[in-house]
């Protein structure tokens, strides 16, 4: 850092390294405008705001508005199905500049080398990356995942990135119950992040007391509220999978806002193409009433002091000129972005070459599965059965016979060779009236999940699963109807983010065709075997009840 070049940059006595002439300023301090020019220098921080300045270059900024470059408070770049240099060159287009990353979808399928994948990646990318340290590998002792990170892995990679948060921390029941172990992970981090779905009362009150200080598992109103008057701050989510904006849009109050930010979770390609990303987040709460200077202040200012960055989130003299100029503010149409006070759009990982993910290949491992592996007996007892809520991770106990209109056999299959578990129950929701749809991505410990109509197809998806180590498959008739490849842990693709949007839209064209109803079938699949989300889920040890935290 040049003190002295920034000094006499801000002064205007020295020329700026790049100078944003005639910009429209949105400040999110006050809410007003400002026609200045923003002063930047050789380090990419901003220098000064006013008129005058001059630059080694200039970007005529006349007829856009600046705003602080987007924060993404809470993803898993594993979910987005891309691999990190990919994902960046999507997000930059939407003016997301610094993106909070939990590896933990990869960790529990390969271990701590996903820890050495991700901060690789990080110090390469254009972006700001920040990596957490997942703290639930396995997430429970309900299911089989294909790794283990122990407090003693932790520690070891705390002491090499010593800012790193402890990741979101989904096993409540473990902090409730006072697991050795999992306090062990606590006692090492000064910064964790939360994940608590529905937790209230006293036993939010003993969470919270071991440091956690975000969450963005909220779905309804009255537990972000009780959660905000605890001193959380809230991510508040859109994903692919759970959308909770529409519910949690009261909530985006000028008075609420330092306490809040938005988050995806996670955000496939095709989503991406049709719905942005945290810009298309930002024109949904304009548009349904919530000021600009909330949704923008949101967006990037109080995003950035969540996670306890104070050198962005403002356009501002000494503050990291990450920088999005938009054509239109209250649209967020975005036009142009810059990283550190460099160009971003069309740049991805400036700084060397990304590392490869070969490594993950061949992470499938299960048997050929035939259709007597899935057949049930079909009675007419109440049986529990998985009540899916379209756009909700949370699930329903329910009770029904499964001769129940819209009841469907689902299957959890271990996939990591470690035991070849195979566990089944029933669901409701999905709609299917023929075929079957499958999945390698089962949150956290991703093992094989399937929802089907017949157990030949059932059989078939799978099948196809084995054969292309991991994706989304669609199978009737016996033939598989549509596949999306996932070979790299059975999580994510090297190809173009357009290559996997496509795939994904004759998916999501066969699967209505089969009569599903769900938006996203295959991201609600995906927490069907997730144990730490109430209220019934499925592993491959069997049915979980979540409330009660035990097979049922």
């Amino acid at each position: 850092m040049n003190l002295n070049e920034r000094i006499a940059t801000a002064r205007g006595t020295r020329k700026a390294h790049l100078v944003v002439k005639h910009a429209r300023i949105f400040h999110l301090t006050t809410g007003e405008f400002e026609q200045a020019d923003i002063a930047i220098d050789s380090a990419g921080v901003i220098a000064g705001v006013g008129n005058g300045y001059s630059g080694d270059l200039e970007l005529d900024a006349t007829g856009l508005t600046a705003v602080p470059g987007f924060i993404d408070a809470h993803v898993h770049i594993e979910s987005s199905l891309m691999t990190p240099g990919e994902f960046e060159r999507c997000v930059l287009q939407h003016g997301v500049t610094t993106v909070a990353c939990d590896p933990h979808e990869l960790a529990n399928v390969v271990g701590t080398s996903a820890f050495e994948y991700y901060f690789t990646c990080a110090e390469k990318l254009t972006m700001t990356l920040l990596v957490r340290l997942s703290s639930c590998v396995p997430a429970t002792q309900l299911e089989t995942s294909g790794a283990s990170i122990t407090a003693d892995d932790l520690a070891l990679w705390h002491e090499r990135y010593p800012n790193a948060a402890l990741a979101e921390l989904m096993n409540v029941p473990g902090v409730l119950f006072q697991d050795d172990e999992l306090l062990k992970k606590i006692a090492l981090f000064d910064k964790i992040d939360g994940h608590c779905p529905l937790l209230s009362g006293n036993d939010l009150n003993a969470y919270l007391s071991v440091g956690v200080r975000n969450d963005h598992e909220c779905s309804t109103l009255a537990e972000a509220q009780e959660k905000l008057r605890r001193g959380l701050y809230l991510f508040l989510r859109e994903g692919s999978a759970a959308r909770n904006l529409d519910t949690l849009l009261p909530l985006l109050t000028l008075e609420n806002s330092p306490f809040l930010a938005f988050c995806t979770d996670d955000r496939n390609p095709l989503d991406l193409e049709e719905m942005g990303h945290i810009d298309g987040i930002i024109a949904r709460a304009i548009a349904q009433g919530i000021p600009p200077l909330v949704a923008y202040r949101v967006a990037s200012w109080s995003a950035a002091h969540a996670l306890g960055l104070s050198d962005r989130g403002l356009i501002a003299p000494g503050m990291r000129a990450d920088i999005v100029l938009l054509s239109d503010l209250e649209r967020c149409k975005v036009k142009n972005v810059l990283v550190h006070g460099r160009p971003a759009i069309g740049i991805t990982y400036a700084h060397g070459t990304l590392p490869k993910p070969d490594g993950f290949r061949n992470t499938v491992h299960c048997k050929e599965m035939t259709a007597e592996d899935f057949r049930q007996t079909r009675s007419t007892a109440p049986v529990p059965v998985i009540g899916v809520r379209d756009g909700d991770l949370v699930t329903d106990f329910l009770e029904l016979p499964p001769t129940s209109e819209d009841v469907l056999p689902v299957a959890v299959i271990e996939r990591h060779g470690k035991n070849g578990n195979l566990a089944q129950g029933h669901v409701r929701g999905f709609g299917l009236k023929k075929g079957a749809i499958a999945s390698s991505i089962g949150h956290d410990s991703h093992n094989l999940c399937v929802v089907g109509t017949n157990p030949e197809d059932m059989a078939v998806a799978i099948n196809a699963l084995r054969k292309s180590q991991g994706g989304f498959a669609a199978a009737c008739d016996g033939e598989v109807a549509a596949l999306v490849p996932l070979p790299f842990a059975g999580l994510f693709s090297d190809k173009p983010a357009e290559t996997i949007a496509a795939q994904l839209r004759h998916l999501r064209k066969t699967v209505q065709e089969f009569g599903c109803t769900l938006k996203e079938p295959f991201l609600q699949m995906a927490f069907l075997p997730l144990p730490v989300i109430p209220h019934l889920k499925l592993t491959d040890l069997g049915l979980v009840d979540v409330d009660r935290f035990e097979l049922v």
